[in-house]
């Protein structure tokens, strides 16, 4: 067994179904000429069992590297995998792997991602509204400076997408969003990051959290509107602005949780936190 003190996760993701939590990570082992998505599995969500690799990237396949921030959607009694994928000669996009189990082996719905092939897109993301399949996905600032998320309907198979995406917000819509110029991530001082979108309902309201650059560092932000495609408000304040971000929302034990990597430290520092969310929004006094 594993603590999850000792889990490098980055964009942590978790399923709960039939007693058992599945948490869902990208990781690159040594040695591997690609990288591969894998889940950890725990029933009380401080131990869990050794890692199952779902997919591995492979000669043949178009994506090469940064295989990035899994997440796993239920949709008709079979298991996706929504993943950000990228290679040298192709723009990053998200694409849908399925299985018949949550934590089998998952193989490509299509060939190619679901995003704009001339986007630089990640982060995508499911809400089914009225019986419609929407990914909510993010253009990448490395396009467009000021990062966007965007919602875009999806055939009922999720194979393809109905139309062109439609722009929900940008990273400048916040009033505390800071450019992030960091040679690292290939940003510079007109960069404005969206990443990360995940929704939930909350007293009636539909809620968005997601991720950008605050006074502080990598935050993690709150947003709200009546439906997906209505007017979207957000808060004057980070949710979680102690450097971390990019999480999604669970039950556990009749409560919503919000889970997100801490601290945004690509050395492999990042670690699996977990909090209440009622109690953190009446804490930060949102």
């Amino acid at each position: 067994m594993i603590h999850r003190k000792d889990i490098n996760v980055r964009d942590p993701f978790i399923y709960y179904e039939n007693g058992m939590y599945y948490l869902y990570v990208s990781r690159h082992f040594e040695g591997d000429k690609y990288p591969s998505f894998i889940c950890y599995s725990s029933n009380d969500l401080e131990y869990f069992n050794e890692p199952k690799i779902l997919f591995k990237g492979h000669d043949g396949f178009w994506a090469t590297k940064q295989y990035w921030a899994p997440e796993m959607h239920k949709y008709k009694g079979k298991y996706y995998l929504f993943v950000s994928l990228k290679s040298d000669d192709k723009c990053r996009g998200t694409q849908l792997l399925v299985c018949d189990t949550p934590d089998g082996n998952f193989v490509p719905l299509t060939e190619t991602p679901v995003t704009p092939k001339d986007w630089e897109c990640l982060d995508g993301t499911l809400y089914i509204e009225n019986d419609i399949p929407y990914m909510v996905f993010c253009h990448e600032w490395l396009q467009i400076d000021d990062g966007e998320i965007l919602a875009m309907r999806l055939s009922d198979d999720l194979k393809e997408a109905v139309g062109e995406p439609i722009l929900l917000f940008k990273a400048s819509s916040l009033k505390w969003v800071k450019a992030l110029d960091d040679p690292f991530y290939n940003t510079n001082e007109n960069s404005l990051i969206t990443d990360g979108p995940f929704l939930f309902k909350r007293n009636g309201k539909l809620h968005m959290i997601w991720s950008t650059f605050g006074p502080k560092g990598y935050a993690t932000a709150l947003s709200t509107a009546d439906s997906l495609l209505g007017k979207w408000e957000h808060n004057d304040i980070p949710l979680f602005e102690e450097d971390g971000g990019h999480g999604m929302i669970f039950e556990k034990d009749g409560r919503k949780k919000l889970t997100i990597h801490v601290p945004n430290d690509p050395s492999g520092a990042e670690r699996l936190e977990i909090f209440d969310l009622e109690d953190l929004i009446k804490e930060r006094g949102m």
